[in-house]
């Protein structure tokens, strides 16, 4: 069987395919077209998100079983058309949701805590103790909207936290844990008092966080988004800031970002990422939340066990 990998993992993807007597080709390099010239000769697909799997791009990929995705996000991948074809989607969202979950704690810590102005202060000099006094995470009620591998993450950490209560919204119901409770969106909104977006990128997730949200919320909120840009309207956050309706607002994804998500800053940026970048109630990391040393090993692994799976040699 051989694979065409089109985005660079973890060595041990490859070497742990090879040493199970896969054939491997590494394409990290090569053009769309010069793929497109050579899809005929596999019978499988890694990928990252470089490039959009739709029925374009497999057209000539006539011995084509299987997709692997190395992560959790599928939107650019066309599942209807895999269907169609009898192409299965294989993916691995287990691979990185407690990266994911971690670094949302962390958010949360440095939002309220003030934690990068602080550490910029210091550096220079000034000792201003006040200025960066801080917030607990205690007692607070923390909304949660999707409720899979990276939210249930969250929500597990949130427990030694003595937090009032972890309440999550989710389209899909879910069995009840000990963790967090199912609500609507109405009671999340009544509520919380810290949201953290952990949607997959959907008709229903594309724009979700908007005015007429932030308007809806009752309390002053921490927004926190580690699952996909266009979750949240950039202008309708610095808005809600500028009204105190947002408090603050930590973000690892940005409506910017290119699909491919290796790069952000080669389109033209509008004023409303310009204010982004000069708020200081606004944190920014570069979409890393599941890049992590453990879960770059964890993801190759859970993507070479079930390719191993369900295509043996």
């Amino acid at each position: 069987m051989k694979i065409l990998h089109l985005d660079k993992n973890h060595n041990s993807l490859i070497n742990n395919l090879t040493n199970s007597g896969y054939a491997n080709v590494e394409a990290y390099k090569m053009t769309l077209t010069e793929i497109k010239s050579i899809i005929s000769q596999f019978d499988g697909i890694v990928i990252r998100s470089r490039f959009k799997i739709d029925s374009d791009f497999l057209k000539n990929a006539k011995k084509i079983k299987f997709i692997a995705r190395v992560g959790s996000g599928l939107e650019n991948i066309d599942i209807h058309f895999l269907r169609k074809r009898g192409i299965k989607l294989i993916s691995s969202p287990e691979g990185n949701s407690n990266a994911v979950g971690e670094h949302a704690l962390g958010l949360i810590l440095s939002l309220f805590n003030k934690l990068n102005l602080a550490n910029d202060s210091v550096k220079k000099k000034l000792w201003n103790r006040e200025k960066f006094r801080g917030y607990e995470i205690e007692n607070k009620t923390v909304g949660i909207i999707g409720y899979g591998n990276t939210g249930k993450s969250l929500a597990r950490k949130l427990m030694g936290f003595n937090v009032r209560e972890i309440i999550f919204y989710d389209i899909v119901k879910k069995t009840r844990d000990s963790f967090a409770r199912q609500v609507s969106i109405e009671e999340l909104q009544n509520k919380c008092n810290i949201l953290s977006i952990h949607t997959s990128q959907n008709e229903s997730s594309i724009g979700l966080i908007n005015k007429t949200f932030i308007e809806k919320m009752k309390n002053p909120f921490w927004l926190i988004n580690t699952a996909r840009g266009s979750a949240v309207k950039t202008k309708d956050l610095i808005d809600g800031i500028k009204n105190k309706k947002v408090l603050g607002a930590a973000l690892d994804v940005l409506e910017y970002e290119n699909y491919s998500f290796e790069d952000t800053f080669d389109n033209k940026l509008d004023r409303d990422f310009l204010d982004l970048t000069r708020n200081e109630k606004i944190i920014l990391t570069p979409h890393v939340a599941g890049w992590t040393h453990e879960s770059h090993l964890k993801l190759a692994k859970i993507i070479f066990e079930k390719i191993l799976k369900n295509f043996p040699v």
